[in-house]
């Protein structure tokens, strides 16, 4: 089976998108299918195509970046020359676009002109985007109406695809996570000479968070809850796995000013390429945090999980359907992300064995729910 697979973003590019698209390609390879990738780059002139170097791709894969133009109308119309000169090379079976616009959309579009068959996938807040103005409500009823086939990544994200499109044929395929890289792999020696790297004494209470940093993710109310539970505790440091949005940095720059003295005590990783890195930073924290505003099904809160940590997050999309509150990790409702405080300040106070619980029954649940082979065997029923 041949397969052209459309992404904004792929590896090496930051955030869940990228990570899941990464990861489903792998998925169909491992599945004897040929994949084309089409993504678009923000690092290239607008409008150049760059095929991947064969040893960057691989075997049955091939990967093409495009740069974007200033406006959508170019991009899209430079993209489908490339995919028909594509087409003209090969006999694709199906077209996968990832995420809802762009991907979904040129997808289903090129799709129907060339009477492929087609399947979308709703990851995250894709669908309240294009509801919500300057979303194009119009354009997203339309692809999920005509697309072929529709996957989700959680149940209340299927919800609402109902909803627009009154279609009931959406497949939930949710998340799943390599757990032979995030797993509790670190010995106290080897955990104490990281803290060491990073300058974290080692009896400190480290606080967690994984990805870009930015206000979907709940960056203000991380912030402030940081600095009144410093308030209690002095030494106790918030360890952001990953970067902060460059659009976003200003907020923190505004933190650095008002809480000096708390933003000495925040430590920012960078973008972290090798996800073995990211396992060993998680394996760190006492505690992770997530008190997103918006969610699909996030790759970084399974990721934790997975390393047994304790996570603490909103009740954001399909969170409460891998968190149940109390056994395996804990939710705070959106409504109430600025009580966090409180709640992390009420996780630190909690007996030792009641953390180690939680921590082992979040793992079970991703081995059980979310792992690798979990999502390979429900790719293969739909593709195959």
């Amino acid at each position: 089976m041949k397969l052209l697979f459309l992404a904004e973003r792929f590896f090496p590019d930051l955030g869940g998108v990228s990570h899941s698209a990464t990861r489903l390609v792998h998925s169909f390879l491992k599945l004897n299918m040929e994949v084309d990738v089409v993504v678009w780059s923000r690092f290239l002139p607008p409008g150049e195509i760059v095929k991947d170097l064969p040893e960057i791709s691989q075997k049955n894969l091939n990967i093409y970046r495009v740069g974007l133009y200033k406006n959508w109308d170019l991009t899209m119309i430079n993209t489908l020359n490339l995919l028909e000169s594509l087409k003209q090379e090969s006999d694709y079976n199906l077209i996968w676009g990832h995420y809802l616009f762009p991907a979904g959309f040129l997808a289903v579009w090129f799709g129907k002109l060339n009477k492929i068959k087609t399947v979308i996938s709703a990851r995250g807040n894709d669908v309240d985007r294009g509801i919500f103005p300057p979303g194009d409500f119009a354009r997203l009823q339309w692809t999920l109406q005509q697309a072929d086939l529709i996957t989700s990544v959680s149940e209340d994200l299927a919800k609402k695809i109902n909803l627009v499109s009154l279609r009931n044929d959406i497949l939930v395929i949710k998340n799943a996570v390599n757990t032979e890289i995030f797993k509790p792999s670190l010995s106290e020696v080897e955990k104490l000479s990281l803290k060491q790297k990073l300058g974290i004494e080692n009896d400190a209470i480290i606080l967690g968070f994984s990805g870009e940093l930015r206000e979907k993710k709940g960056q203000t109310f991380l912030l402030q809850m940081f600095s009144k539970v410093r308030e209690k505790y002095q030494n106790i440091c918030l360890l952001i796995i990953g970067e902060v949005r460059n659009t976003q940095e200003a907020i923190l720059q505004n933190y650095e000013v008002q809480f000096p003295e708390d933003y000495q005590h925040i430590i920012i990783t960078g973008n972290l390429e090798e996800s073995q890195k990211v396992a060993h930073y998680l394996q760190l924290c006492d505690l992770f945090l997530l008190p997103s505003i918006w969610e699909g099904l996030p790759n970084s809160l399974l990721e934790a999980m997975a390393c047994e940590c304790c996570c603490l997050a909103s009740d954001a999309g399909g969170i409460p359907e891998v968190i149940n509150h109390g056994l395996n990790g804990f939710i705070i409702p959106r409504q109430q992300l600025n009580f966090l405080a409180d709640a992390v300040l009420e996780f630190i106070d909690l007996e030792q064995e009641i953390k180690y619980q939680i921590s082992q029954e979040a793992r079970k649940t991703i081995l059980k729910d979310f792992s690798l082979e979990t999502e390979l065997l429900r790719l293969e029923k739909i593709l195959f």
